[in-house]
């Protein structure tokens, strides 16, 4: 059969189910009619006349305002004036026919004071106009089906599947047939979904309706017509697992492998994956366990041998493998399958090329210690492991603080600190200390923690992190002096990785210890540094200023505002690539009080540079 394509614009998504619950949300929206405060009617009768003359004013100078169209008509509404909402909500249609709110809102009106028939007319000119809006469709019918005539509401939905919408609408349509049990009225309504919608999903829907609503016969040949009618379409997994499992519970077991043994000669390995599994169970449950298994492992192990053979640095083969292994519960082959892979050290000397092949290390000394429970082991394997790592070249953290992590489960403190001080020594990196420092901490020995930091800062001087992490650590412990020694000492460092976060910690330090003065003069401070770089002292001297903003009283806001520069604009030649003058650009500068000079010095340098260019002419 053609399959049908259809190249409409894709319709809003909305289920029958959803409606109710929109309406109240529709509802709660919907702005009240207010409390009249006005008794008398010759006033009431003014506040309307001037309302409505606010809303055609504001119509008349922009006629394309729909949410004024809207407030407009539902304004009317809670006056209860209906005829001339309807005629607001007319002239709004006019100017913009297709627009989904209007129709909407229009429709609900008539829907919450029961003008049905009202209501059905504007649905139908609403479906007429937008015949791909969902949410028309959806609300009509609901409409109908609430009022009791289903029959309206059935005749809506095969208006509506006229124009072959996706395939929540036809589910709806035959699940209100389902709610009146109208089986076979269902069953037409697939026949019709399955020829404008020839899927794999379609059929799937289509047999499992039959497997509840119909006999056994009739499902079978729901899933041997989908698999006639789709052709090389059909052959997909979820399809063919679907009809096997059916098969399974209906107690055809030899249909059912046969089914299985089908799919699996025909659908590409690559995606049988699911369905191979499927298989394994169903046989497991119908037939001889020990040599399905076998046959089923010997087959998969021979295909890793193939693969580990042809590419033995393809250590996700090696992984896969293991994971073969592993499931089918012989340790000793684990093991080997592990000790294999490690073997295959990869030939180059760049870490990239390292990366999966240390996690193989990894996971050969996890299932030692997991799996096995064999700790020693796994610490033999982690010390291996270490070994074969070119620590001169690169290391891996990771490989190190898990090997510390291991002595720290086995509560041996000493070798964990042992690990982690020969990974400081061997290969310092930064995640090496953080771990190491964490575990200190979380034992409470500040002492070693300071050593290590001190050792972490020897090692990388330029690391503002952990130049900020001790100086918190310290304020955290009351030792404000050694915290102040801490910031001052880095931040005359000559090189810094990121010496503004390091500022604004030291600053942040005094701020927070009430140290106003102090803080003042790290801006100063840190001001000269920034001389240079104009840029950065605008955002610094901002910095300040709120600083000094936010102290209140305590504050000095004018001193730092005397700093703050002046915004000049300039022109500058614009060369080309050869040297010559082809325009001029503005651009903004930055004229600092401390860079003003005396307009006579101005002056003088003008004149200097006058008699200089005459010089040179």
């Amino acid at each position: 059969m053609a399959r049908v394509k259809n190249k409409q614009p894709a319709p809003v998504q909305i289920t029958a189910e959803q409606i109710l619950r929109e309406a109240k949300e529709r509802q709660e929206e919907d702005p009240k009619p207010p409390k009249q405060k006005i008794t008398d009617p010759d006033e009431l009768a003014d506040y309307r006349q001037r309302k409505r003359k606010e809303f055609e004013d504001g119509i008349r100078r922009n006629r394309n305002a729909i949410p004024l169209w809207v407030k407009y008509a539902m304004w009317e509404e809670t006056q209860l004036e209906f005829d001339r909402a309807r005629s607001v909500w007319e002239r709004a249609l006019e100017i913009d026919s297709r627009n989904v709110t209007i129709w909407l809102k229009y429709a609900e009106m008539e829907m919450r004071h029961r003008n049905i028939n009202r209501a059905r007319n504007i649905w139908d000119r609403a479906v007429a106009i937008l015949p791909r809006v969902d949410q028309f469709w959806y609300k009509y019918a609901y409409m109908e089906e609430m009022l009791g005539n289903v029959a309206g509401a059935r005749q809506i939905f095969d208006r509506w599947m006229q124009w072959v919408p996706e395939d929540n609408a036809w589910t709806s349509y035959i699940k209100m047939e389902l709610r009146y049990r109208e089986v076979e009225r269902a069953r037409e309504i697939f026949e019709r979904f399955i020829s404008v919608a020839p899927k794999v999903s379609t059929w799937m829907k289509y047999a499992k309706f039959e497997t509840k609503h119909g006999t056994i016969p009739q499902a079978r040949n729901v899933y041997e017509r989908a698999i006639e009618d789709l052709g090389e379409f059909a052959y997909e997994p979820e399809l063919l697992l679907a009809f096997a499992k059916f098969e399974e519970q209906v107690k055809e077991s030899e249909r059912a492998r046969a089914i299985y043994k089908f799919a699996l000669d025909n659908i590409p390995k690559s995606k049988a994956n699911e369905l191979y599994q499927a298989f394994v169970a169903f046989e497991k449950q119908h037939g001889d366990r020990e040599g399905i298994e076998d046959v089923i492992v010997s087959k998969r192990r021979f295909q890793y041998e193939e693969e580990v053979k042809e590419h033995p640095y393809n250590y996700d083969a090696w992984f896969d493998y293991v994971r073969l292994e592993e499931a089918n519960g012989d340790a000793e082959k684990v093991r080997e399958v592990y000790e294999r892979a490690i073997a295959q050290k990869p030939p180059s000397m760049e870490k990239r090329a390292w990366r999966r092949y240390v996690y193989l290390w990894i996971y050969y000394a996890v299932f030692e210690e997991v799996s096995l429970k064999d700790v020693e082991r796994a610490r033999l394997v982690y010390r291996e492991a270490l070994k074969v790592i070119p620590h001169s070249t690169f290391t891996f953290a990771k490989l190190w603080v898990m090997a510390a992590q291991l002595e720290i489960r086995q509560k041996d403190l000493a070798a964990a600190r042992k690990v982690l001080g020969r990974a400081i020594g061997t290969a310092p990196k930064e995640k090496i200390f953080k771990s190491y420092i964490e575990m200190e901490l979380q034992l409470g020995n500040i002492d070693r923690v300071r050593m290590i930091y001190e050792k972490q800062l020897e090692c990388f001087p330029a690391n503002c992190r952990a130049w900020t992490a001790f100086g918190e650590l310290e304020q955290s412990l009351g030792e404000l002096d050694r915290a102040r020694a801490i910031f001052e000492l880095g931040i005359s460092q000559s090189l810094l990785d990121m010496p503004e976060v390091l500022w604004k910690a030291y600053i942040d330090f005094e701020v927070s210890e009430g140290e106003t003065q102090r803080a003042r003069a790290l801006y100063s401070r840190l001001l000269e540094r920034t001389s240079h770089v104009k840029e950065e002292r605008v955002l610094l001297l901002d910095s300040w200023l709120a600083m000094e903003e936010g102290l209140g009283e305590a504050g000095d806001p004018e001193s730092v505002r005397a700093k703050q520069p002046k915004q000049i604009k300039k022109k500058r030649p614009i060369q080309n690539e050869e040297g010559q003058t082809t325009g001029w650009e503005e651009y903004f500068d930055y004229i600092f009080p401390d860079e003003q000079k005396p307009q006579a010095l101005k002056i003088l340098e003008m004149a200097h540079k006058w008699k200089k260019q005459k010089t040179d002419e």
